[in-house]
């Protein structure tokens, strides 16, 4: 892999894990917008059989993928607070400039009932999901407990495998599920425990993060496996029904933006940066040595 490719899927990698760390934004979605969402299930599905050439792949996105975690998520937590609409209208164009790619997949291969039901079916599942998605349970205690870890766990392959899935925010069902601010505070408090050498608040850190991370793993490698099936044996179902996630999920996004903070500045900056993004997935098609 040579220094260009490798940035441009550092870049990448660090989108996806913004869109990850934000509620209501899919981490699966960005991945189709940027062209790689098949070479990335293809590349953890075939990661033993042809390591090399997966890792080399693999590598720069997941390290994109934690820097965005570790080191911008206050940032876009602070844009969010601020400047909601134009940072979501941001998203909304990098998701909706991944649309003409996809539709080329389907372009000219005919057209039935059952794509359409495929197709309004997952469109449905994120609106409806948007509007309902206001009840998030309470926030879950973090404990070194048997109980707690495997808790841990099981909530780590669940998140894992949303993440995965265009248009189903992975962030969002932590916050269903009430982990969703306790993961990230545990983020933040290892980060501020390695600043400041605080090795004993650390190492409960790497306790209560292994099992998450573990099952993090679990979820990814099964829902990979299962998605390359379906795009194997329902190759055109499966593009209908990612076309209905991914044009679902910018109403989904200005579902769960906060209006109450709009203003004539952020519209005109949101509808900027809309157009702007919107060309993002182009871009990077184009720079791809």
């Amino acid at each position: 892999m040579n220094k260009t490719h490798f940035q441009l899927n550092l870049v990448r990698g660090m989108i996806i894990g913004l869109a990850n760390i934000i509620p209501g934004v899919s981490g699966g979605t960005m991945m189709v917008a940027m062209g790689i969402y098949d070479q990335l299930i293809h590349s953890i599905t075939h990661l033993l059989k042809e390591f090399k050439k997966s890792i080399r792949f693999l590598l720069p996105i997941f390290i994109g993928v934690a820097v965005a975690i570790v080191l911008l998520a206050k940032l876009f937590d602070f844009l969010l607070v601020h400047a909601p609409i134009a940072t979501n209208l941001a998203f909304c164009g990098l998701i909706l400039g991944s649309v003409p790619p996809i539709v080329q997949n389907v372009k000219h291969k005919g057209f039935n009932f059952t794509y359409g039901i495929a197709f309004f079916a997952f469109f449905a599942i994120v609106v409806l999901g948007a509007l309902f998605s206001n009840a998030s349970g309470p926030d879950a205690k973090l404990t070194v407990s048997f109980g707690g870890l495997a808790m841990l766990f099981l909530v780590g392959v669940i998140a894992a495998a949303t993440m995965v899935i265009p248009g189903v925010s992975g962030s969002m069902m932590l916050m269903l599920m009430g982990y969703y601010q306790p993961v990230i505070s545990l983020v933040s408090t290892a980060v501020d425990s390695l600043i400041h050498f605080d090795f004993p608040a650390l190492l409960n850190c790497i306790i209560l993060g292994i099992p998450f991370g573990l099952g993090v793993i679990v979820g990814i490698y099964a829902i990979a496996k299962l998605i390359e099936w379906v795009l194997k044996n329902y190759q055109l179902h499966t593009y209908w029904a990612i076309l209905g996630l991914i044009i679902a999920s910018p109403i989904a996004i200005m579902i769960q933006t906060n209006w109450s903070v709009s203003s004539l500045w952020q519209i005109a900056v949101g509808i900027v940066a809309f157009i702007a993004c919107f060309f993002v997935p182009k871009l990077i098609e184009r720079l791809e040595p």
